[in-house]
C-alpha cells in the first residue's frame, strides 16, 4: 500500500505506536482514543482494506489475526470477565482507516452493541 495508509506507516515504523504484541504477520497496539479501559487495535502487517478482503484473500492470516487478538486479551487479563472484538467494515460500518483492524475492548462493562435501536 502507498504511504497514505496510517497503519502501513505504523507497521513501517514511520509513525510511533504503543505496541503490546508483535508477530511476524500481525501487530497489536493501543488505540490513541480509547473507548474502554483496554482498547487495542490488532492489524495484519500486510495491507488489506477490510475484514472481508482479508478473509477472502488470506484466510490463514485472518486466523493469525484472531490468534493475536486472543493472546492480547489474555495478556491484558480480559479472559475472565470477557471482552469485545469488533471489526468496522466500510462506510456504513463506521470504518475510518481502510486497513483491516480489530478493536479489542474490555476492562469494564461495555454496554449494548449499538447506541440505538434500528427500526
Amino acid at each position: 500500500m502507498g504511504s497514505d495508509c496510517l497503519f502501513c506507516r505504523i507497521v513501517a515504523g514511520e509513525i510511533p505506536a504503543t505496541i503490546v504484541r508483535e508477530t511476524d504477520t500481525t501487530l497489536a497496539f493501543r488505540d490513541i482514543g480509547p473507548k474502554a479501559p483496554v482498547h487495542v487495535l490488532i492489524i495484519p502487517k500486510e495491507h488489506y482494506a477490510d475484514v472481508a478482503m482479508l478473509g477472502q484473500g488470506d484466510p490463514a492470516l485472518a486466523g493469525e489475526l484472531l490468534a493475536t487478538a486472543a493472546a492480547v486479551a489474555e495478556d491484558e487479563g480480559l479472559l475472565g470477565d470477557g471482552f469485545r472484538l469488533m471489526f468496522n467494515t466500510g462506510t456504513y460500518g463506521g470504518q475510518e482507516v481502510f486497513h483491516v483492524h480489530a478493536h479489542l475492548l474490555g476492562g469494564a462493562p461495555l454496554g449494548p452493541m449499538l447506541a440505538r435501536d434500528v427500526a
